[in-house]
């Protein structure tokens, strides 16, 4: 809906950027969007298209990311993320590279090495949406609540589209008390895509009575 370096880095991630949605690890809520990262890769792939002059760095990375996203959305992942590393030897900026490396790790459950990947395509782009969205997932699960808060709404500022972004800040909102903040999240997430139906709120915990 990536790196030449060795960086290491339900809910459910971004798919692969630049291809379609097929691959998904786990989720928080079910569906992901990444239009963004599709539109470059399509303009990345005719760029790597041109005459016959000789191909530039930026050429060979395109081709290599766009072989990745060929074995990544077969599933034939070492494949995949030797193209992705060879993408970046070209080209160490390539944050779709980073990204699509950290999606591999977080589909086969190594979310700390996804996390890094994450982490270095925002250290490229700190508005990438699909990253973001990404890494949210990740420190939610680690209970880094606050972080997460704050990534999904930097997720929404970067792309107000994102129902799957409004709808897991409500979750999170809820859990830490802020009930009509939440609210006013999941509506807005209802209103971009209306298959998003919120949880039931938890029933109120029971309070003891004071001993007579």
């Amino acid at each position: 809906m990536m790196s030449s370096t060795s960086r290491q880095i339900p809910q459910r991630s971004q798919d692969v950027a630049g291809a379609a949605a097929t691959i998904t690890p786990r989720t928080m809520h079910s569906r992901s969007r990444v239009l963004p990262a599709l539109a470059v890769a399509i303009l990345l792939a005719f760029s790597a298209c041109g005459g016959g002059a000789a191909k530039t760095e930026a050429d060979l990375s395109s081709d290599a990311l766009n072989r990745g996203l060929k074995a990544h959305s077969a599933g034939t992942y070492d494949e995949a993320t030797a193209a992705y590393f060879e993408a970046l030897s070209h080209d160490p900026k390539n944050k779709f590279a980073f990204f699509n490396l950290g999606q591999i790790a977080q589909t086969q459950k190594r979310d700390q090495v996804a996390e890094g990947y994450y982490r270095a395509a925002l250290e490229i782009d700190p508005r990438f949406g699909p990253a973001l969205f990404n890494l949210a997932i990740i420190r939610a699960s680690a209970g880094a609540t606050t972080e997460a808060i704050d990534l999904y709404r930097r997720t929404v500022q970067a792309d107000p589209q994102s129902a799957p972004a409004y709808f897991n800040l409500a979750i999170l909102l809820r859990q830490t008390g802020s009930t009509a903040e939440a609210d006013a999240m999941f509506q807005r997430a209802q209103q971009l895509d209306p298959k998003l139906v919120p949880p039931a709120s938890p029933p109120p915990t029971p309070r003891p009575s004071p001993t007579r």
